[in-house]
């Protein structure tokens, strides 16, 4: 096994979900209670990018500590009726990865619940563990502690990681930690992520398949 800990981010990496879930979240909630602002699909994928979600949201929007937290229960609200689809081919990678003795780990900006649940209506293996927006702002990506943990759990070191993450809070937790990163670039093809991953990350992967085929590359040979 390549890596024996594989530890995906969530949204857009395992599951499409920016586009068909967190940004029309944050439209609506803008209408109701920003009504000046505007951002379209791409620019709210950019900023989600760099500099973060709470950056964004504080010094772009101008929300407040009280209307961070009101904008996250009115997002909190509308996931809970709309389940995000897996990206084709991700089943297929996580299930082998499993049934072949890897771990499985997730580390994301959504919430621990919704993540369990998008993985049990998506057919995927349970995670081995999650950490999800609960954990406390100072332990989220980009902070190392999520990858810490694992590996205080199970033993790893951080080369038998391989973190997973199409945003740069992802790979800046990754670097910090000394953990191999793959940039996942299936979601959405902009060129100033794009750029910016080729150049810095370990890996580039532009299909869930370039994935699955570095992950396994013996797979031809014995076809």
């Amino acid at each position: 096994m390549r890596f024996p800990c594989l530890v995906m981010d969530h949204d857009d990496t395992v599951v499409n979900s920016t586009a068909t879930l967190h940004y029309p979240s944050f439209v609506a909630y803008c209408e109701q209670y920003f009504p000046d602002y505007r951002c379209t699909l791409e620019e709210y994928i950019v900023k989600n990018f760099d500099p973060g979600v709470i950056p964004f949201f504080r010094d772009e929007v101008g929300m407040s500590e009280e209307q961070m937290l009101h904008e996250q229960d009115f997002w909190n609200t509308f996931v809970q009726s709309h389940v995000p689809s897996v990206y084709p081919g991700m089943r297929e990678i996580l299930r082998r990865h499993k049934a072949e003795g890897g771990k499985l780990c997730v580390v994301s900006h959504s919430y621990r619940d919704n993540i369990l649940r998008d993985y049990r209506e998506n057919g995927l293996p349970e995670p081995d563990l999650v950490f999800g927006w609960e954990c406390p702002r100072e332990k989220r990506k980009p902070n190392p502690w999520p990858l810490e943990q694992i590996m205080d759990t199970f033993g790893f070191s951080p080369s038998q990681l391989l973190v997973v993450d199409d945003l740069k809070p992802g790979y800046d937790m990754a670097k910090t930690a000394g953990v191999p990163f793959a940039a996942a670039g299936w979601a959405n093809d902009i060129e100033v992520i794009r750029r910016f991953m080729q150049a810095n990350c370990d890996w580039y992967f532009a299909s869930v398949q370039s994935l699955h085929d570095f992950l396994y590359p013996l797979d031809d040979k014995e076809a």
